[in-house]
């Protein structure tokens, strides 16, 4: 049996400058902060970002990490447009290809396949195409000659992504109401790192369908209790909706400063004063 486990430190120093970076989830939800906090602390910039954005986009663009984002949405769902996000787009601090979120789902699938795109409907009529004039289309070659978007490959150089349960060998367990497209961004990258809030030995009888990753498309898994703060991972845990509404009401320096100065030990310690503050 091959043990994959890894601290996050370990998937940081595998990570460099200039990549091409996926993080699953979606939104707020089921985020891998504990990595995404990681990588804060390392000096690692000018990233491709891909992702169904939420306040991983937010800090890593308040952080000035991104060179291009790719993304359909970045929103924090109980607050329709993450505002760290916004502060960083409206500054011009990076690139933005904006696209539909079929177009996504289209992408990571020819990716995670090595296709190099795949044709699909959404878009067409939309601003999509106006918006992003690197984007062509393609003729169906039977009699219906129908027209397609070509909705190219979202190929990544590393995926993040984050799970309830995970095995050592990379096997990963969502326990929710929904997978969020998570084995595709592994499928879809060189290297996928998976963190879960709890490490087991085994799945015992749980169902297949919720055997979401597949270990052959996973480098390492780190365990990280609460590390997806303050992003939901049900049932484990709820968005932390208070938290959120003090981090997207707070400037990004004295966030930083309270919050991301430390480790990841460092952060949970002062979530849980914050909370306390708040009684």
């Amino acid at each position: 049996m091959t043990d994959k486990t890894m601290t996050p430190e370990d998937v940081v120093s595998r990570l460099r400058s200039g990549m091409t970076l996926g993080i699953g989830g979606w939104g707020a939800r089921r985020k891998p902060m504990a990595l995404v906090r990681a990588l804060l602390r390392s000096d690692i910039t000018d990233l491709t970002v891909i992702s169904y954005g939420g306040p991983d986009v937010g800090l890593l663009a308040a952080a000035g990490r991104i060179r291009t984002l790719v993304a359909a949405f970045v929103t924090l769902d109980s607050i329709p447009l993450e505002p760290h996000f916004r502060a960083a787009r409206q500054r011009g601090a990076f690139e933005l290809r904006e696209i539909d979120e079929a177009m996504f789902l289209w992408g990571l699938t020819a990716a995670a396949h090595r296709l190099p795109f795949l044709p699909v409907r959404a878009g067409l009529g939309s601003d999509v195409m106006r918006v992003n004039p690197g984007l062509r289309t393609v003729t169906s070659p039977y009699e219906d000659g129908e027209t397609f978007v070509a909705a190219p490959a979202l190929r990544m150089d590393a995926a993040l992504v984050h799970l309830n349960r995970a095995d050592r060998r990379g096997n990963g367990q969502y326990l929710g109401p929904d997978p969020y497209f998570d084995d595709l961004f592994c499928a879809a990258a060189e290297e996928a790192y998976v963190s879960c809030e709890r490490l087991v030995d085994d799945f015992g009888t749980a169902l297949p369908q919720t055997l979401l990753v597949q270990r052959h498309t996973v480098t390492g898994v780190v365990e990280t209790p609460n590390g997806a703060h303050f992003t939901s991972c049900v049932p484990d845990h709820d968005r932390d909706e208070a938290f959120q509404r003090m981090y997207a009401t707070t400037p990004w320096p004295e966030f930083a400063e309270r919050f991301l100065s430390g480790d990841e030990k460092a952060y949970q310690s002062a979530v849980q004063t914050w909370h306390e503050e708040q009684q």
